[in-house]
């Protein structure tokens, strides 16, 4: 029973083991391979595909407003894009390790194949708006070492996916001191993605402040990040165990990944507040030259 217990607060139950699921929601087994037992962790899982919509699209707004301007590599961040792509990749590799929920995985891997077409648009635009030079030179040479890594991952991850459940019946036959490596390992895996998620944000934030202006970038992509996040984190509140004692040991097992979802929807409230007060100098700026250019023409009419 304790053993039992045990597995569920981590996510692996023998239920799953024996790849059969008697009380779960079908369509939810079938998609994700989650036994889904109750309302709350059926809401969860729903909540988290929900999540995964949001940041589906949430590049989509940024990419057409780049696409029009051609100019994305003057309002986006190197920065923001690096700290993002790098804190999708180590927050995949720690769910994997700690194997957490199926929903926290795809989402993961959503994450990482927006963050590639984000990435090679902004590249894209640099070398396209560079004069052709030594840097500009190093800088195709960056682009396809860019785009061969981009073709490895969108191999490797859903293999990997695919794989999973294989991974989680080796990691139920590990020793003790196996396992607890391999829980570290995702661990700090899992606190390294914090780190560059909340990290991420301070390059953007700190690139429109030196602008004056979010001119560029699109805001659609910050909402429906915050949005994300929101029903992600909720996603993990609502699966946590009725027993005290499991929810303890559920919280710490999903902290980092809490942290991240929350800490960053923190920070988006930030940049929020810089396309509202950037838009309104720009309003007050625009009303101030219509005005002084008023009288102008009056003048010109006499």
């Amino acid at each position: 029973m304790a053993l039992q217990q045990h597995l569920q607060a981590f996510n692996i139950s023998p239920v799953e083991e024996r790849r059969l699921c008697l009380n779960g929601t079908p369509w939810i087994w079938h998609l994700l391979e989650e036994c889904v037992g109750n309302a709350w962790e059926y809401w969860s899982v729903v909540i988290g595909l929900i999540s995964i919509v949001c940041f589906l699209f949430a590049a989509l707004p940024q990419l057409y407003v780049a696409y029009q301007n051609g100019k994305v590599d003057q309002a986006l961040s190197l920065g923001f894009l690096l700290c993002w792509i790098a804190g999708d990749l180590t927050n995949f590799i720690g769910c994997y390790l700690t194997n957490q929920l199926p929903i926290q995985i795809i989402t993961a891997i959503f994450y990482i194949y927006m963050d590639i077409i984000m990435i090679s648009q902004f590249a894209y635009y640099k070398l396209k708006n560079q004069k052709v030079t030594k840097c500009g030179t190093n800088l195709k040479n960056g682009c396809i070492a860019w785009i061969l890594l981009c073709i490895v991952l969108c191999m490797i991850l859903p293999s990997q996916l695919l794989l999973r459940n294989q991974v989680q019946n080796t990691f139920l036959g590990k020793s003790e001191r196996s396992r607890g490596i391999i829980e570290m390992s995702g661990f700090i895996c899992g606190y390294v993605s914090c780190v560059f998620y909340l990290g991420s944000r301070i390059p953007q934030l700190y690139k429109n402040f030196q602008r004056r202006s979010t001119e560029g970038t699109s805001y659609l992509l910050f909402a429906l990040a915050m949005m994300g996040n929101c029903t992600y984190g909720l996603s993990l509140i609502l699966k946590m165990p009725a027993t005290k004692y499991l929810i303890g040991l559920y919280f710490w097992h999903h902290l980092p990944w809490l942290i991240g979802s929350f800490g960053v929807l923190f920070l988006d409230i930030f940049i929020t507040a810089q396309f509202i007060m950037y838009r309104k100098h720009k309003e007050r700026t625009a009303n101030l030259m219509a005005f002084e250019v008023e009288p102008l023409l009056i003048n010109e009419d006499f």
